[in-house]
């Protein structure tokens, strides 16, 4: 995990608004990234502040889907699921990875991506 970023730091989740609607009614999150769930993947992809420009630009470049796309911010004290910060590759730069579902009031903010 980054040094300036304190456990306790919120991590982000880009998704679309039509997926995190469908959540709220069932009381979790569980899309790991866009077109894969939490069980196809094994966790759900996050990033910092700091990350997101990239990932969304990396998974959502050209995207032209029905409804926005908005970005949750989620307060790891709230998750009951661990938290690991981890490389897609040997000395990579390092991504909050949430091991489970997330329960939506762990989802402490929402706004939509203007990209």
């Amino acid at each position: 995990m980054p040094e300036d970023e304190p456990t306790t730091a919120p991590i982000l989740h880009i998704t679309e608004r039509a997926l995190w609607d469908a959540a709220r009614e069932r009381g979790v999150y569980e899309w790991s990234t866009r077109g894969r769930t939490l069980q196809e993947e094994g966790f759900i992809h996050c990033s910092t502040r700091a990350q997101l420009p990239r990932v969304a630009a990396f998974l959502y470049g050209s995207y032209d889907g029905p409804d926005d796309l908005v970005v949750l911010e989620v307060d790891p004290g709230r998750l009951g699921a661990p938290l690991k910060y981890e490389a897609p590759e040997p000395g990579g730069e390092e991504f909050p990875h949430i091991y489970g579902p997330i329960p939506v009031d762990a989802v402490v903010g929402v706004e939509t991506w203007a990209g």
